[in-house]
């Protein structure tokens, strides 16, 4: 039996690699950068006098230019070499991050300036998930795709919620939000350079361009979902998850903290810590296991049960219950997020995987600002017990009959990935095709 002291190293396997730590190292330095530009934005909206609608203004500005771009994104990451558009992406943010910084120097920046800049950093950030999914298979062997998923998972939370928030804080504390918005600049220039190191990397094999061009690729990009039923029955019950949750998340629990338990922006930051903390947990946990053998019914299991402490959210009237919940949110859906992407990097075809990787980003973003619409009305009409009850255990029914519909048992017997049985059937893989889709 596996002990705990021989899963570490296999977690960071993949760091032996020379390209792979150039490519996580830009990754940590991207996200610490953009967690360094929220506050600074936030900073910089209140330096300019901006009002909450002036910053929500800002935000759905960003979203759109993200839901604009994450499609065009994955058909140009099966066109194009992926690190190539990795770099473009951290130049165009280095570029906007800068120009932001100089207006702020000269006095002059205001709330339209930081509209058009979070457009345009939302436009290239739409291009980065998709470009990163598809590169990562080509760099990391297949039996470390988990591992290496797992430590991208703990990044996001330390760098993006952690670190960059830190930082930004206390440049902001020092000097002001115009030299962060240079330290900004700065992180994302590091992250290019890393990139840059990547540009001997083989040449992987490009999608042949069939009719309709760029539209025609997206198109075919859907096709594939459609016949493909693990995904899309995964992706239907994601965007009903997503649907549920966020408003609830991120409109309500702020509310929760502070009318429920009499508590302020600290308590409401231990939480948003909590989850980021957990995150961490959940992603190298189950980096440091193997695959399991029913991956896609244990992912979707674990989404399941990670919504239901929301269940408790509405009710719980102490700070350090809503911490505890927060965690295990954090613990099983982004360790089950580990899992999925590693599905995705092993049983979509590599030509397919840039387009794909874009829908599943495109669900993830499409139905946010409803979710978030909806949450506060709702809220007020039913009151918070309820929402947070629907937003916990309704998941559950969505995600089993999800399970169930699109037959993901059958189909993860039928097509194993994990290492165990690689290893006992080295021709399974060949003979039964990890990426081949399952038509019908």
């Amino acid at each position: 039996m596996t002990t705990p002291a021989t899963r570490v190293p296999r977690a960071l396997r993949p760091l032996t690699g020379g390209r792979y730590r150039l490519l996580a190292g830009a990754l940590a330095l991207s996200l610490m950068g953009g967690g360094v530009w929220i506050v600074t934005l936030v900073a910089a909206v209140w330096a300019a006098g901006g009002t909450p609608t002036d910053l929500s203004f800002i935000m759905t500005a960003n979203a759109i230019g993200m839901v604009v771009a994450v499609l065009f994104g994955g058909a140009l990451a099966d066109r194009l070499p992926q690190q190539r558009i990795l770099a473009v992406v951290e130049a165009g943010r280095v570029l906007v991050a800068s120009a932001v910084g100089a207006l702020a120097l000269l006095g002059v920046l205001e709330v339209w300036h930081l509209a058009v800049a979070a457009i345009v950093i939302g436009l290239v950030e739409g291009m980065f998930y998709p470009a990163y999914s598809a590169l990562l298979p080509r760099i990391v062997p297949g039996e470390q795709l988990l591992a290496a998923n797992g430590i991208e998972g703990m990044l996001r939370p330390v760098a993006y919620q952690a670190a960059g928030p830190a930082l930004g804080g206390l440049v902001i504390a020092v000097w002001s939000p115009a030299i962060a918005f240079w330290v900004v600049a700065g992180s994302q220039l590091l992250a290019l350079v890393l990139l840059l190191g990547l540009r001997r990397l083989p040449a992987a094999e490009r999608t042949a361009v069939g009719s309709g061009g760029i539209f025609g690729d997206i198109g075919r990009g859907f096709k594939y979902m459609v016949r493909t039923p693990w995904l899309l029955g995964t992706l239907i019950y994601a965007s009903a998850v997503i649907l549920l949750i966020m408003g609830p998340l991120e409109v309500l629990m702020p509310f929760a903290v502070r009318d429920h338990m009499g508590g302020g922006t600290v308590e409401y930051a231990f939480v948003l810590a909590a989850f980021g903390v957990g995150a961490a947990v959940g992603s190298l946990t189950v980096a440091s296991l193997r695959l399991p053998r029913r991956y896609l019914t244990i992912m979707n299991l674990m989404w399941c049960v990670g919504c239901i402490p929301l269940a408790a959210m509405g009710i719980v009237d102490q700070i350090w219950i809503m911490v505890v919940l927060a965690f295990s949110i954090g613990v099983l859906t982004d360790g089950a997020g580990v899992i999925w992407g590693t599905i995705l990097q092993r049983r979509v075809p590599p030509e397919m995987l840039g387009r794909v990787s874009s829908l599943d980003f495109f669900v993830s973003l499409a139905l946010m600002p409803v979710s978030m619409a909806l949450a506060g009305p709702i809220g007020e009409a039913a009151g918070f017990p309820i929402v947070f009850l629907v937003a916990g255990l309704a998941p559950i029914v969505i995600g089993v009959v999800a399970v169930l519909a699109f037959r993901m048992p059958q189909d993860e017997i039928a097509h194993p990935l994990s290492d165990e049985e690689s290893e006992i059937d080295p021709d399974a893989q060949e003979t039964l095709g990890p990426t081949a889709p399952i038509h019908g």
